[in-house]
């Protein structure tokens, strides 16, 4: 059976974070043609491999002293290391070299990349799984085996362990990783700096990762700016993070935070998982007769979006954490953006926001204790409870700490 495409205009509404370096534009058109708007930060920057003198060290190495098996992790990694090595005049050598090995590929891109050099794999498990491939490394017995091992990029306190290697290690074999790329957090760091703003306040419905890195990179920045507390509690509520697969998520998953993962680990795959999630996990509001459904920037009222500015947006986000409960103007002023100390302006977003709503009477006055949305708690349905964060000041923006120097 084939699954259902989603509707053009399903993610209409919804803000969704991009955080891909590479082929992030293709990820931004598969959403905004699904109706989303696409807020892009690239998290990380890859460092060219022709530039990396690691990885040239490591090559000259492996063909002075070739190894008995090759793994080969993924295909651009893959290729990209074939690339670099034509422009170190290693090309041949290197082709020469791994010819004469056992080759062995994660999955069906590493698989391709190797053909692609005009080489061929001995073996491939069908699952994709590293694991699998330690398994069949282990089986066949690898004590004194020379094995490299393509690996996938830098390792962080986020990042998977890199047990992959160590546990060749323990098993009496000579394991020479190979680096076929590096990477730093991206040069200007104000884009990322503004998304995990966005995260926090939960402008946005939702973040893509394509990468373990992108995803360390999000948490060491706001772990360097004081809001890595902010931002697991935001995916844990409110904010969705959409992974493309496993290696991708497991960063967030060791820290408690439950991801969303499509069924098989490619960039169309999570267009389409998060164009079916984001739906379905939005939240209702019943309100004076209207159906409220509060997204990142903006509230759906019975199927029409209605675009609000930031002060009402905020208010609005804070009503709905508790639909029906009474906030009072104390607590609403210090959710709007710039904070103060005239609850005036309460009453003046509060106007704004029964304008642009549509629906002055979902927003509902409470006499001397403040406002709440006009519902009775028992017939909202709201699948995304968004309590407010501990310690967390929306009016604050991020501290701009010195950028990262590298990882």
């Amino acid at each position: 059976m084939t699954a259902t495409p989603a509707a053009p205009g399903c993610l209409e509404g919804f803000t969704i974070g991009v955080t891909a370096a590479r082929r992030a534009e293709e990820l931004a058109t598969l959403l905004t043609r699904r109706g989303a708007t696409v807020v892009s930060a690239p998290a990380i920057r890859i460092i060219p491999l022709a530039d990396d003198t690691e990885l040239e060290r490591v090559t000259r190495e492996l063909v002075a002293d070739p190894p008995k098996i090759t793994v080969a992790t993924t295909g651009i990694g893959f290729r990209g290391w074939m690339e670099a090595a034509e422009g170190w005049g290693l090309a041949e050598d290197l082709r020469a070299t791994l010819g004469s090995t056992r080759m062995l590929a994660r999955g069906p891109k590493a698989k391709g990349a190797i053909r692609a050099a005009e080489l061929r794999e001995e073996w491939s498990p069908a699952s994709e799984s590293s694991a699998e491939v330690l398994d069949h490394l282990l089986a066949e017995g690898i004590e004194g085996t020379r094995i490299a091992v393509q690996l996938h990029g830098a390792t962080t306190e986020w990042e998977p362990v890199p047990d992959f290697c160590e546990v060749l290690r323990c098993a009496g074999a000579d394991v020479v990783p190979v680096p076929v790329y590096r990477w730093t957090p991206p040069e200007d760091l104000v884009p990322m700096d503004r998304m995990i703003e966005s995260i926090v306040t939960c402008a946005l419905d939702c973040v893509t990762f394509t990468s373990a890195p992108a995803v360390a990179s999000i948490l060491m920045r706001a772990k360097g700016t004081g809001l890595l507390d902010a931002v697991l509690h935001a995916f844990r509520t409110r904010v969705l993070p959409a992974c493309v697969g496993s290696i991708t998520a497991a960063p967030l998953e060791q820290l408690g935070v439950t991801t969303s993962q499509p069924g098989r680990a490619r960039l169309g795959a999570l267009a389409r998982h998060v164009a079916e999630e984001l739906p379905r996990r939005a939240n209702r509001i019943h309100a004076a007769g209207h159906v409220l459904s509060v997204r990142g920037g903006c509230v759906v009222v019975d199927g029409e979006v209605r675009q609000l500015a930031p002060a009402p947006m905020a208010l609005m986000r804070a009503l709905a954490r508790q639909p029906g409960r009474v906030v009072s103007r104390e607590d609403l002023l210090a959710a709007l953006p710039g904070g103060g100390d005239d609850t005036h302006a309460v009453e003046t977003g509060i106007a704004r926001l029964r304008a642009g709503l549509g629906t002055p009477k979902a927003v509902q006055t409470v006499v001397k204790r403040g406002y709440r949305l006009a519902l009775d708690p028992a017939e909202c349905v709201d699948n995304n409870p968004r309590p407010p964060v501990s310690g967390y000041n929306p009016s604050l923006r991020p501290p701009r700490p010195a950028p990262l120097a590298g990882v």
